[in-house]
């Protein structure tokens, strides 16, 4: 079996959004999740960025613009919802920006719903270069 992409902080990542559910559950809007979750993901000794501008790039050409949630550590984007139900067009579109990046690992948080839903998604094509920063 193979290595877990960025076994740890994936685990730090789950661990805090299972915390402010654990407090919240589905009862706030997505700006009071994703503060709770700027102090959790700092707590657990996370670095992130918090609404960073990432380069969409095609054929390695700027096309545009993606604004996730977090990058967490300058390699991991965590996107949050809070949706009453799991729309599959969130998560498509999610794989694309992760795609259209050059991020390899996102995850898709949606705390809106009855139970707590995380994915995790890697985007990898043998990519050996770091994520470009924008300006």
């Amino acid at each position: 079996m193979g290595k877990l992409l960025h076994k740890e902080e994936s685990y730090k990542i789950r661990g805090a959004c299972f915390e402010v559910w654990k407090q919240f559950g589905s009862a706030f809007k997505e700006t009071v999740v994703e503060k709770a979750l700027a102090k959790e993901f700092k707590e657990r000794g996370l670095s992130i960025e918090r609404q960073k501008r990432i380069d969409i790039l095609y054929k390695d050409e700027k096309v545009g613009t993606y604004v996730p949630d977090f990058v967490v550590d300058n390699k991991i984007i965590v996107e949050i919802k809070v949706k009453l139900i799991s729309i599959q067009e969130d998560k498509k579109q999610f794989r694309y920006y992760l795609r259209g990046s050059y991020y390899r690992l996102g995850f898709l948080v949606n705390f809106g719903t009855k139970k707590l839903e995380i994915v995790r998604r890697i985007y990898d094509l043998a990519r050996t270069e770091t994520p470009r920063l924008s300006a």
